[in-house]
C-alpha cells in the first residue's frame, strides 16, 4: 500500500494552508461564531480554487482526483478549523452520489456540487449518540403506485442548516440500504446548539416525506448500492478522522509555541519535565492518528478488503487523540487556555463535536475487535 504522498500532492496541502492562513485565519472564524454569519467571500474562493471539484469525476465537471487529494484538503481544513459547507459536501454528499447514483443522477447532482452550485450534507444517524450504518432503523418504502418513495423519522447530527440545498438521506430498504436525496427545505431542518458554533448541525425531521424515484441513488436495498454507501460513509468518516486530526495538530502547534515562550522561574516551561511528557504524548497522538487515517485513506483508494477495519481504527484514534490533546492543551496553558479571547477553545470545540459525528471511538474500537473476533463487537466493515 503506498503510503508517501506525491509531489503534486504535497505542493496541494502547502496551497491549501497558505489560502487559508490569508483567507481564513482565527478572526475569520470568531466573526462566525460571534455573529452567526457565512465569512464572505470564503466559499466563492475556494470554488474559484476548484475544491468542490475534487472527488468529482470529469465527465461531470470535476478534478477527477482520488481521496488522497481531498484527505490531504480536509485535513487543512481542520487545521484552520474552517467554518461552512465545504466538508460537508465534499466528503459526504459528493461521494454517496458519486458512489451510489446512476450517470444521469451523478450528471444531475455532481456537476453543480463541481461548479460551487450546490451544497450538502448526510443524514445517517437515526439516533444521538449510533453515528454508523449498524445504527440506520429509518426504513424507506414505495408507494403503491410505485412513482415514489416515502421516508419518514428523525435524523440527527446532520452538518447542514436551511441554506444548505441537498440532503443525502440514507435509510433501510429490505436487507440493504438506499439513500435518497432531499431539498433541505422539504426535510425539516431544526438548528442544534452545538459545542463548535463555527459550524451548523441540525436535526432533520422527515414526516413522510415523498421522494421521486429519480432522486433515489441507483436501486435502493440492492446488494450494489448497499456496498456502494457502504464505501461513501467509510470515505466520509475517515474524512471527519483526518479534520480532528488538523484541529489537535494546530492545537499542539499553539501549546509547543506557549511552552517554549512562558517564563517560569527564569526559564521557559517547556524545559520542565512534566511539560516535556505531556508535549511528547500530545505528538505521539496527533502522528499515531494521521498515520492511522492516511492508512485508512489508502485502503479506500486501493479498495483494499480490510478498509473497514483500517477506517474504524483511524475513527477511533482520531478521537483518542482528541480527547488527550484537548485536555493536555488547556492544562498547559492554563489560565489563559480558558478565557474567550484565547484561540484554544476553537480547536477544542471542533475536535469535540467531530468525536461525536458517524460513531465515537468506543463504536469504532468495537468494530475494530469484532474484526480481530475479539469481544462481541459489531459492524467492522461498516463503520
Amino acid at each position: 500500500m503506498e503510503l508517501e504522498f506525491t509531489a503534486e500532492q504535497d505542493d496541494l496541502r502547502s496551497s491549501v494552508r497558505n489560502f487559508l492562513d490569508k483567507e481564513c485565519p482565527t478572526q475569520v472564524v470568531r466573526a462566525v461564531v460571534e455573529t452567526g454569519e457565512p465569512p464572505p467571500g470564503l466559499w466563492e474562493s475556494m470554488v474559484a480554487l476548484d475544491w468542490p471539484a475534487l472527488g468529482v469525476p470529469e465527465e461531470h465537471g470535476g478534478l477527477g482526483l482520488s481521496i488522497v487529494e481531498t484527505a490531504v484538503v480536509v485535513e487543512e481544513l481542520g487545521r484552520a478549523v474552517v467554518p461552512g459547507p465545504l466538508l460537508a459536501t465534499v466528503t459526504q454528499f459528493a461521494p454517496v452520489v458519486r458512489e451510489v447514483g446512476t450517470f444521469e443522477q451523478r450528471g444531475r447532482f455532481l456537476t453543480d456540487v463541481a461548479a460551487g452550485r450546490l451544497t450538502g450534507a448526510l443524514a445517517l444517524a437515526d439516533h444521538p449518540r449510533g453515528g454508523t450504518l449498524d445504527n440506520v432503523s429509518m426504513t424507506a418504502l414505495p408507494e403503491p403506485d410505485g412513482e415514489r418513495w416515502v421516508l419518514d423519522g428523525v435524523k440527527h447530527a446532520v452538518l447542514a442548516d436551511t441554506s444548505c440545498d441537498e440532503l443525502v438521506v440514507v435509510a433501510r430498504v429490505g436487507e440493504g440500504f438506499g439513500a435518497f436525496v432531499v431539498p433541505t427545505a422539504e426535510a425539516g431542518l431544526a438548528p442544534v446548539q452545538s459545542l463548535d458554533a463555527s459550524r451548523p448541525l441540525s436535526t432533520a425531521t422527515l414526516r413522510r416525506v415523498a421522494v421521486g424515484f429519480d432522486r433515489a441513488l441507483g436501486e435502493p436495498g440492492s446488494p450494489r448500492s448497499t456496498e456502494a454507501i457502504t464505501r461513501a460513509v467509510q470515505e466520509a468518516t475517515v474524512a471527519l478522522a483526518l479534520e480532528t486530526v488538523g484541529a489537535c495538530d494546530a492545537l499542539f502547534q499553539l501549546v509547543l509555541a506557549y511552552v517554549k515562550e512562558r517564563q517560569q522561574f527564569g526559564v521557559p516551561v517547556g524545559s520542565f519535565q512534566a511539560v516535556k511528557h505531556k508535549m511528547t504524548d500530545m505528538f505521539l497522538a496527533v502522528e499515531r492518528a494521521r498515520v492511522l487515517c492516511y492508512f485508512a485513506v489508502a485502503a479506500i483508494d486501493e479498495d483494499a478488503p480490510e478498509r473497514g477495519s483500517a477506517v474504524a481504527m483511524a475513527k477511533a484514534a482520531a478521537d483518542d487523540c482528541r480527547r488527550l490533546v484537548c485536555q493536555f492543551s488547556i492544562q498547559s496553558f492554563g489560565g489563559i487556555g480558558f478565557t474567550w479571547e484565547h484561540d484554544a477553545h476553537l480547536f477544542v470545540k471542533r475536535a469535540e463535536t467531530s468525536s461525536t459525528l458517524l460513531g465515537g471511538s468506543a463504536q469504532h474500537s468495537l468494530a475494530v475487535a469484532a474484526a480481530m473476533g475479539v469481544g462481541g463487537g459489531r459492524g467492522a466493515e461498516r463503520p
